[in-house]
């Protein structure tokens, strides 16, 4: 075992604060990572307030990590000491079951392995995340970050980049298709660039008027104003896919209504209280209302070479890790364009 430092919630809703913790030591497949950069999306703010059930304490968050590797196991051939690697939302899986072995590990039948708030396979050795110094994984669950690609833009890739990037290759987001971005947040605005990048006709849909500017930065090439009703119904039968990163309350017959024939809109934002929705407003034009979780590790490490050779990173402001708190509390209130990211150089 060696000891390395993080920043960790001791308590549920607790403050984050620097703490001193074990990593297991590198085993024949392993591989350990000095982190340089770990983004903080908005899951690891619902996780530390548990928010989504009872989690484990104490918690170090953190599933955007990217970093320098330091050593490897007698077994690796993936890496090798000194490359840049990234590390997603999680860090190992059974590898037997049915959607294992078809390449969807992330959807693993007999628990995947979280980066952090959860157990290794062992069943009794806890996972800490990115707000650290060190970290030690199996090679096979790190990814290869793209030398082009700054490295503090590139961390939010690892979850916000794979958990667009994925719906959209799945409903075939290309040339000839219109694509709907709604919400310009931390996801919604790596859903605009990759949309825009796949050759998608791009509009994004937000309630703030003041992104407009961002968002056609972005490359999108429309952008409406939700609160303007009228806007949103001289846009029925539009759009092949819609992809919403809203966390809030909507009212999604508004947004459905857009949709043309055989559309489909993908939920990527944790919504806070169930929709409402009429089935009705699916079956007319077999509309589809769908959601999509993170990807696996072969789509991510797609994704990452999919944003080398486009070099699309996230917009970030990098912070010190004493400013952790802040930034929790700026991106509830959506002060940020677009996603914070720690240099863990300040731990």
């Amino acid at each position: 075992m060696s000891r390395t430092l993080g920043y960790a919630a001791q308590v549920a809703n607790g403050k984050l604060e620097p703490w001193e913790f074990e990593r297991r030591e590198v085993r024949p497949n392993d591989i350990a990572i000095d982190i340089e950069f770990a983004g903080i999306c908005h899951s690891d703010i619902h996780q530390v307030r548990e928010e989504w059930g009872t989690a484990q304490f104490p918690m170090v968050p953190g599933h955007e990590i990217v970093g320098t590797v330091t050593a490897v196991g007698s077994d690796v051939t993936k890496f090798k000491v000194g490359d840049i690697a990234g590390i997603g939302c999680f860090v190992d899986s059974c590898g037997e079951c049915e959607y294992c072995v078809a390449g969807n590990d992330h959807w693993c039948l007999d628990n995947s392995a979280y980066t952090y708030n959860g157990m290794e396979r062992d069943g009794v050795t806890p996972t800490y995340g990115g707000y650290s110094k060190q970290i030690v994984v199996k090679a096979d669950y790190a990814l290869h970050i793209p030398a082009n690609l700054d490295r503090a833009g590139a961390a939010p890739l690892l979850c916000a980049g794979v958990t667009t990037f994925s719906p959209l290759r799945h409903w075939n987001a290309g040339p000839g298709k219109k694509v709907a971005v709604m919400g310009l947040g931390g996801l919604g605005h790596m859903a605009v660039k990759i949309a825009v990048a796949m050759g998608a006709d791009v509009t994004v849909m937000s309630h703030s008027e003041s992104k407009r500017d961002d968002a056609l930065g972005m490359g999108a090439h429309n952008f409406v104003v939700t609160s303007d009703k009228e806007a949103l119904k001289k846009l029925a039968n539009t759009f092949d896919i819609i992809i919403n990163t809203v966390s809030a309350d909507i009212e999604l017959r508004r947004y459905i209504g857009t949709l043309r024939q055989w559309g489909s809109l993908v939920v990527v934002g944790a919504p806070s209280s169930p929709y409402s929705i009429d089935g009705g407003i699916l079956m007319g034009r077999q509309l589809s209302l769908s959601g999509s979780n993170i990807g696996s590790i072969k789509e991510t490490q797609e994704m990452l070479d999919f944003c080398g050779e486009h070099n699309i990173v996230s917009d970030i402001e990098i912070i010190s890790a004493a400013k952790i708190n802040e930034a929790y509390e700026r991106v509830v209130n959506s002060d940020v364009r677009y996603r914070f990211v720690i240099d863990t150089a300040t731990i």
